[in-house]
């Protein structure tokens, strides 16, 4: 199944099952634009990856690390499916960056590799904005990653079995590929990435890994329609809007 946060006519907030075109909870369904699209989770924390595909670090230049690059995400980068996201004002570049989401299901601390699987809820597809201008000025990367709607996720949590084994990733803009390749180029796999993590935090249900970008990031600009797709679980769109 794909599941789905979405505020129904009522106003109530239901998680129900995508259906590509329409949403359903209970006897209910509804088109799309019956109802209001929210992102797939609500995280306490967003834990991101950098440098996690080897094409990605040859064109920033920077070395293939010999273990994970952790960084996180506020909840306030939380940004939905079919959002609109300022950009920050004044910066020249602020780039997307496609990604696989994890979503954790369950509290959890000091996972084995081998027992990952247990705690993943789902998968969802992250777009990791970043404003370069300030992220090459600090070390901390609060204000270059965690402005406001940095992180468009969703528009699904698709069950494990939805993701196939090196599944593609691909990012469009204004309906051009600019990014393009599949999730067996990790340096890292998602099940060593969530042991590194929990040996050092505890990971909540909601809790997103966002698993790191391949190469072909590149700048926003207003207007942008932005498309991330992930084989096997389904399309984020958003728009990008500069004030």
């Amino acid at each position: 199944m794909r599941h789905v946060r979405f505020r129904d006519p009522a106003g109530m907030v239901r998680t129900g099952e995508w259906h590509g075109d329409s949403v359903s909870f209970a006897d209910s369904t509804y088109d799309l634009d019956e109802v209001d699209l929210l992102a797939p989770s609500e995280p306490s924390k967003i834990i991101c990856i950098g440098i996690n595909y080897a094409d990605h670090a040859e064109e920033t230049g920077i070395a293939v690390p010999d273990r994970p690059m952790l960084f996180l995400k506020t909840p306030n980068t939380v940004a939905a499916h079919g959002d609109t996201i300022t950009l920050p004002e004044g910066k020249e570049q602020v780039d997307w960056e496609a990604e696989l989401g994890v979503v954790i299901g369950e509290q959890c601390r000091n996972v084995d590799a081998a027992d990952a699987e247990s705690v993943v809820d789902g998968y969802t597809v992250v777009c990791d904005i970043s404003n370069r201008d300030d992220q090459r000025e600090e070390q901390n990367w609060v204000r270059g990653k965690a402005f406001d709607g940095a992180a468009p996720m969703g528009p699904v949590v698709a069950d494990p079995e939805h993701l196939p084994d090196g599944a593609d990733i691909s990012l469009r803009v204004n309906g051009e590929t600019k990014q393009s390749s599949d999730i067996s180029q990790l340096i890292f796999s998602v099940p060593e990435l969530i042991e590194e993590i929990s040996a050092y935090m505890t990971l909540e249900p909601g809790d997103v890994i966002s698993t790191g970008t391949p190469s072909g990031v590149g700048g926003l600009e207003d207007g942008d329609e932005v498309a991330v797709e992930v084989e096997g679980v389904e399309t984020l769109e958003f728009t990008a809007r500069r004030d």
